[in-house]
């Protein structure tokens, strides 16, 4: 039995809400209350996979520490969009 969409989008937002670190809670917590309902599902595989990333590489890359993979490259900058972090050191601004 697959799991249906309202399913789906529950648990990945709570799994975004309940990191382990209070900033990755904020920010992909925020981000998928609000942007989950829109996605597609290419879009909600893409975001479960980056679920599946620890807290520190996830951190690293929205905050522009370290460069993002490229195959999350553009969900990680609506996510830094998202969270007002579109300017950071290494990155132009995003529209």
């Amino acid at each position: 039995m697959s799991e249906s969409r309202e399913m789906r989008l529950k648990r990945m937002k709570l799994r975004a809400q309940r990191r382990g670190t209070k900033e990755m809670d904020l920010v992909l917590g925020g981000f998928a209350l609000a942007r989950l309902e829109e996605m597609d599902e290419d879009a909600l595989d893409l975001f479960e996979s980056l679920l599946e990333e620890g807290d520190n590489d996830l951190w690293d890359w929205i905050t522009a520490r370290r460069p993002c993979p490229w195959r999350w490259e553009g969900l990680v900058a609506r996510i830094r969009a998202h969270a007002g972090l579109a300017e950071a050191p290494g990155f132009g601004k995003i529209d």
